[in-house]
């Protein structure tokens, strides 16, 4: 009975804590998406009025249209921005801080969103875009960093799967709170943008009460006795030997080495394969046309990467089918509404949910900022790309224009079969001697820096 307390115990502390992390992290990424859609017509009528009131000039349509594209594309830039400062800020502040600390951003977006109307400056919202896109950067980067640094092993999966479900929260949220009877009327837009205040709040009032990473406080502060109380506090019960054991390895191993910068990352070919994969996958995850979870802890991340993609490929095959033939079957078109559906579904079960925790299992404490920097700024050039030439692939190749995404899922899944192993369960050691495999094909075992991962020791070795 006491050891389901304990055990009752740590899922509430984790899960609390997850809870007030993703609300001010990836719950915020979905919003901000969302919200931007209800009042489209009023920002550009407000652009509109702002421009004849000032220079006494009526703008024309496509002029309208490509103020409203800027506005809308300044929060993919600041999320590339975003993505780029969060390495340095998790390695100055640590996990914790820096999701506290990149609400700053948030409110000072709020605030101009807020007072854009009275100022009469549409440049106003522009910066509020940029502003809410450097806290969505910084967040997506940060947040399964945190959570796969916090939660243990066999939970790790299921814990970063959140990130994913925080997600599509959020833009749920945001299409409620942006229905007319809400907030998305005429006179309520401009509060409607700045209503991504609360979940920040919410956020600075709870997210202190969490302990900081344990791997941060151990690796990178050398604060055994803080991480040992954060452990107790997120396990609800006595560290276990072995988990501790591991980081203490991965201290002695990163000791006396600093974290790596992106391009050092990019040019070490110790993690070649790693970062490749990463790189990949996080492309894909934007590439693949998408602007629980007990089968990742069950099946592993590998199975269902590959499987939501396959999945994928064969919903953006059939959507093309049905897409073709609405004008000649009648019930195409329920067929074609099937196919957005499980695509949708086959993204969230695979890509959405694995993607966020593979820079946490696959690199070390010293490479995973500068890893995630190089993931997360993958992630928002495509995103970006994806929201540019989407239109001109509608226009263009009309019914066919999810080929092209069909072949990014199944060349995805791909490399996956091919190149990337499983990780599930395995501790850092294990999975590097899987890369090594890759990273050193055809040669002997050496370490490209002055320590190296292998199962149970450290091998010292001179670099190639």
């Amino acid at each position: 009975m006491a050891d389901q307390g304990k055990q009752m115990g740590h899922s509430w502390t984790l899960a609390l804590m997850v809870t007030s992390t993703a609300i001010g992290g990836t719950l915020q990424y979905g919003y901000n998406l969302a919200i931007m859609n209800a009042p489209t017509n009023f920002i550009q009528g407000f652009v509109n009025d702002t421009c004849r009131e000032r220079w006494d000039v009526q703008l024309e349509d496509y002029q309208v249209t490509l103020v409203w594209t800027i506005i809308v594309s300044m929060f993919s830039l600041g999320g590339l921005a975003g993505a780029l400062i969060a390495g340095p800020m998790t390695i100055h502040f640590g996990r914790k801080k820096c999701m506290l600390l990149n609400n700053v951003f948030l409110m000072s977006a709020a605030l101009l969103a807020l007072t854009s109307r009275a100022a009469r400056s549409f440049e106003m919202i522009i910066i509020s875009r940029v502003l809410v896109g450097i806290n969505a950067g910084i967040s997506m980067n940060v947040q399964p960093m945190y959570f796969g640094e916090s939660a243990p092993k066999h939970l790790r999966g299921a814990v970063s799967l959140s990130c994913a479900v925080f997600t599509a929260f959020g833009v749920v949220l945001g299409q409620v709170v942006g229905l007319r009877e809400i907030l998305g009327s005429e006179p309520y837009w401009h509060y409607l943008l700045a209503s991504n205040a609360i979940p920040g709040f919410i956020q600075l009032l709870t997210l202190p009460w969490f302990p900081e990473s344990p791997r941060y406080l151990l690796i990178d502060r050398g604060d055994k006795e803080a991480c040992i109380k954060a452990l107790r506090r997120l396990r609800g019960c006595e560290v276990q030997a072995g988990e501790l054991d591991e980081m203490l390895q991965e201290q002695a191993q990163s000791s006396g080495v600093r974290p790596s910068r992106p391009w050092e990352l990019l040019a070490d070919r110790a993690h070649r394969w790693q970062l490749l994969s990463v790189i990949v996958i996080s492309s894909a995850m934007q590439l693949c046309g998408n602007d629980s979870n007990l089968l990742i802890e069950l099946k592993g991340r590998r199975f269902m990467l590959m499987g939501g993609y396959i999945l994928m490929c064969c919903w953006a095959v059939v959507f093309t089918i049905a897409l073709s033939f609405e004008h000649v079957v009648s019930w195409m078109p329920y067929l074609s509404m099937t196919c957005i559906f499980t695509y949708i579904l086959s993204f969230g079960m695979g890509p959405a949910g694995v993607t966020g925790v593979l820079p946490t299992e696959l690199f070390s404490q010293t490479a995973r900022p500068a890893a995630y920097m190089i993931a997360g700024s993958m992630m928002w050039i495509n995103l970006f790309i994806v929201g540019m030439l989407f239109p001109f692939l509608v226009s263009s190749l009309g019914q066919y224009c999810f080929v092209p995404f069909a072949g990014v899922c199944l060349l995805s899944a791909m490399f996956v079969g091919f190149f990337l192993p499983e990780t599930k369960g395995k501790t850092l050691s294990e999975i590097t001697s899987e890369f090594n495999k890759l990273n050193f094909k055809g040669q002997q075992e050496k370490s490209l820096s002055p320590t190296q991962y292998q199962l149970g020791e450290v091998g010292l070795s001179t670099s190639l």
